[in-house]
């Protein structure tokens, strides 16, 4: 190669080295839905299916099944697996202890809706200490109140644990439902084909489980500027009772992008993990995944996966300060709050204008969803009309 020209760089490698892969094709698929036939019978939780298709296709490498006692103990501690790997939250199969399998069976791992999912070999069947995998969720906000939504769901689950490999059967378990999104559904390794096509060696993720307003936009645009490209990648797997439905946001996703984004410089997928609402830990996942997905760079802003009054508004930020260099190989790009000012005529945050009594567009939850219910449109400086009209139509629908 002359010595004028350069190596062009590739995509940043998954998480752990290595982008997993326990999806099943061909003879083998047919040779496990035939072997399921006679296997002792797991009925998965929502959240529990949502894992195994996100185990499946690579989204959390290195994982290539459900974490084993020494896993989810260094995961609740120190949030490394036992390899040192760096792991911010326990993925966990747990079941009702009285029915539990033995070491060394298979299992036949099910869908809410009756699909075979997996097959799993269970190498470790361990107690759950649901009390100990809840202060992940309060070990950077403070005491346990008994009303974290994540620490709830915990609670509640099963006494006992199945630790071992998974072999995927079944990705998409519900392909003719509202949210399926085959169109949008891609996998990590889809995604980094579609990255490679498109040219893009750098590309910025940008996690939501709402619609896009404003302020959002312009994170989203800020990095553009500094990446090849932008992955808005919303998370449509399980959420807590309230959030607003994934085919009502992929539409909102869809016009903004149509209306007000390049095109050529975006992309739209969906991530189908279930939500944990752990803020700081899970930003920390959520960086994660992308990784595997093909992104170099994690948009974070405030109350990253936050719910409630629980987390700090910048803890989300702060928590990656904590890891060694080389833990992470995604770069994340830090936000403040941003709003639309009125003098300035544009969207500016803490860090390129000056408070300004009055001068800045904000407004509650509340106050938007009452507008919405209403019919009303907020503000344009807040949310983009098109937008404003998806959510006019679903909230006057309900």
């Amino acid at each position: 190669m002359p010595a004028t020209m350069t190596q062009k760089k590739g995509l940043i490698e998954a998480h752990g080295g290595t982008l997993v892969d326990q999806v099943a094709t061909g003879a083998r698929r047919d040779e496990l839905v035939k072997e399921a036939e006679g296997l002792t019978r797991v009925d998965l939780s929502a959240k529990q299916s949502c894992d195994v298709e996100m185990i499946g296709m690579g989204a959390f490498s290195p994982l290539d099944g459900f974490m084993g006692s020494a896993d989810v103990k260094g995961v609740i501690d120190d949030m490394r697996l036992s390899s040192g790997t760096r792991w911010p939250i326990p993925i966990t199969l747990s079941v009702d202890g009285s029915n539990a399998p033995k070491e060394g069976e298979r299992v036949a791992l099910y869908a809410p809706n009756g699909t075979l999912q997996a097959v799993m070999t269970v190498e470790e069947v361990f107690a759950h200490d649901r009390e100990a995998e809840a202060t992940i969720f309060f070990n950077d906000a403070g005491d346990d109140d008994g009303q974290h939504p994540g620490a709830e769901a915990v609670k509640k689950e099963g006494d006992t644990c199945l630790a071992g490999p998974i072999e995927v059967v079944t990705l998409c378990v519900d392909p003719d439902g509202p949210e399926a999104f085959l169109d949008r559904r891609l996998t990590p390794a889809q995604t980094r084909a579609e990255f490679e096509k498109k040219g893009w060696t750098t590309v910025s993720a940008f996690q939501t489980r709402n619609p896009i307003h404003r302020a959002h936009e312009y994170l989203c645009k800020c990095a553009q500027e500094i990446t090849d490209g932008l992955l808005i990648h919303p998370l449509v797997g399980e959420t807590k009772p309230g959030d607003i439905p994934a085919d009502v946001r992929m539409e909102c996703y869809e016009v903004l992008v149509d209306e007000y984004f390049n095109k050529d410089r975006t992309m739209i997928t969906v991530m189908p993990a279930a939500m944990r609402y752990a803020g700081p830990r899970e930003a920390i996942l959520h960086a994660i995944v992308r990784q595997n997905y093909g992104c170099s760079h994690f948009i974070v802003g405030r109350d990253h996966a936050g719910v409630g009054s629980y987390y700090g508004t910048y803890d989300a930020q702060q928590i990656f300060d904590r890891f060694e260099e080389g833990d992470l190989k995604i770069t994340r790009l830090n936000f403040e709050h941003a709003a639309w000012s009125h003098k300035a005529q544009g969207m500016v945050s803490g860090k390129t204008f000056p408070k300004l009594e009055g001068d800045q567009v904000f407004l509650s939850g509340t106050k938007v969803r009452e507008m919405l219910a209403a019919g009303q449109r907020p503000p344009q400086e807040f949310s983009r009309p098109e937008v404003a009209d998806v959510l006019i139509k679903w909230a006057t629908k309900k």
